[in-house]
């Protein structure tokens, strides 16, 4: 018997970015006993992106259908009537797919910098339409010239798979008191170089990492080590960081979001309406370069890498596209400094396998980094300490042929980031504690009868202190359940689907309450409630 669960996941692609925003409170409905040929458009509990009042511009930036691989290429041109300096800047997505189609995975470039990572929904017969909200204000100095624009989301369209993705993206500007924006973004060179101006005081990078393109990597949690008898291997088992460098040296080390895509765990029907979290909002790691800035600043171009630890030697499926975000000392132009510490600890790595019935594998995994450096500017010496711990643990237990095969993780990564200024000012301090979960089953019955039941959790706890006085603090908790099974080996209309989903996005703090629950049946929208 073919392994139905990696199997099915590897027959399709993988996707990127916005926050998808959708419908208002749910209309009563009468909820169908399977799925038809037509289901509600998606939508995600998330919250809108909010938009300031007043005079505002909007620019396309592309409209492309998408049957292959070949990217739109087009250029941007900054907006009239609204200045070169915004309150805030949103992008918006519009899509639209009928038939049949895989989860596909997209990127939008503007100037080489990538502002947008994105995946698709799977249609229905009848079709679907979709809208993806982000606010990308942080890439303003972007904004401010003419640009290349560059946006793909590969496709295929054949006899079988007849979705075309059909999108149109816009820039919206809202003119007023200028947003705190970095005042460079830069992309890296060839051979990953980075030159900075030499007087940067705070220096940022972002990395859209993804494991995609259809191969294991796509859902690197599943792997196990070579010794244990399952369909994706990978040497030392499932443990994944995501690792910067500069100069070869580590400069940051981060925990990868563990994406479900929107045909994930072998079951489409989890998630025709109800993406999981991030699933449409593929967010970049950040990671705090500011220790560097003092060699950084030296005028030379500088070697930045990316890697990801666990991939097995020779072995692609990872993307990793980086962006560096620069504040500069404008009354100084060489701004100086040093890196005064750098502790790396040591990577813990075990994953253990135990044959049997079922068989399992058990996997632990810790590292920590501290880097810490001074910039001299105009206004006095600022020094900047940067701490991350990470740490996961996952149990994967899966039956012969792999017809039950189910995974119990966990993923922790902690960041703390010490700014002590001029001025006799106390430090002030951020700290914020990153949760993802993944509990989840497939199993195949002797029936051809597939059934999922799985649960995803991405949380995050921020606080912001000075002087040991709390001054800000949020907690975000975004958890997703859902139970869906189908009968394989037949056409479409013989599958006999059902399914229910739920979402509950909650998100408190400083800036006040934000949480709403959204439950589907059948692809019915069932319950759209605000809790605040």
């Amino acid at each position: 018997m073919k392994r139905p669960f990696i199997m099915a996941m590897l027959a399709g692609a993988v996707l990127v970015a916005g926050a998808l925003f959708g419908a208002g409170p749910a209309q009563a409905a009468d909820v169908p006993a399977e799925f038809g040929t037509d289901w509600h458009d998606p939508v995600t509990a998330a919250p809108p992106v909010e938009k300031p009042t007043g005079t505002s511009c909007r620019v396309t930036l592309a409209e492309a259908q998408f049957r292959d691989f070949t990217p739109y290429r087009g250029t941007y041109t900054p907006p009239r009537g609204c200045g070169n300096r915004w309150s805030k800047v949103v992008l918006r997505l519009d899509g639209t797919v009928e038939g049949r189609q895989f989860d596909r995975l997209g990127y939008l470039h503007v100037g080489g910098v990538e502002i947008l990572r994105t995946s698709t929904p799977e249609p229905s017969p009848d079709g679907i339409e979709w809208s993806v909200e982000k606010d990308v204000t942080r890439y303003s100095d972007t904004f401010r010239r003419a640009r290349d624009v560059e946006i793909l989301i590969g496709n295929v369209v054949d006899d079988t798979y007849t979705g075309v993705l059909d999108v149109k993206v816009t820039l919206t500007f809202f003119a007023g008191g200028p947003a705190a924006t970095p005042d460079r973004v830069l992309t890296l060179g060839d051979g990953g170089t980075l030159t900075v101006p030499r007087n940067s005081e705070r220096i940022l990078a972002e990395v859209y990492a993804t494991g995609s393109g259809g191969g294991c990597e796509e859902f690197w949690y599943l792997s196990v080590p070579d010794s244990a008898p399952y369909s994706c291997r990978a040497g030392g088992g499932p443990y994944r960081e995501v690792q910067i460098t500069v100069d070869g040296e580590l400069a940051g080390i981060a925990a990868p979001f563990p994406q479900v895509w929107t045909g994930g765990w072998s079951n489409p029907f989890l998630w025709y309406v109800l993406p999981g979290p991030r699933a449409f909002d593929v967010q970049p790691i950040e990671y705090d370069l500011t220790p560097f800035a003092g060699l950084l600043d030296d005028g030379r171009p500088h070697r930045i890498g990316v890697s990801v630890v666990g991939v097995p030697e020779g072995q692609d499926g990872w993307s990793a596209p980086v962006n560096v975000l620069l504040w500069q000392d404008a009354g100084r132009a060489h701004v100086t400094g040093k890196l005064t510490a750098h502790h790396v600890g040591d990577l813990a790595n075990s994953s253990t396998y135990t044959a049997g019935s079922p068989e399992r594998v058990d996997t632990e995994g810790a590292h920590r980094l501290t880097v810490a450096g001074y910039v001299d500017t105009s206004h006095g010496r600022v020094t900047t300490t940067v701490t991350r711990a990470l740490a996961t643990t996952s149990t994967h237990r899966w039956t012969d042929g792999e017809d039950t095969d189910g995974l119990d993780a966990t993923w922790s990564d902690d960041a703390s980031v010490t700014v002590d200024g001029p001025g006799g000012q106390p430090a002030g301090t951020t700290r914020t504690h990153r949760l993802y979960t993944m509990n989840g089953t497939t199993t195949l019955g002797a029936d051809a009868r597939l059934r999922t039941v799985l649960t995803l959790g991405d949380r995050a706890s921020v606080t912001e202190s000075q002087g040991g006085r709390r001054t800000g603090w949020s907690r975000l908790d975004d958890t997703y359940t859902g139970d869906a099974a189908y009968t394989t080996g037949v056409p479409r209309e013989e599958r006999h689907a059902v399914g229910t989903s739920s979402e509950r996005y909650r998100q408190h703090g400083s800036a006040g309450c934000y949480d709403r629950t959204v439950t589907t049946a059948q692809g019915v929208v069932t319950e759209d409630r605000d809790h605040c």
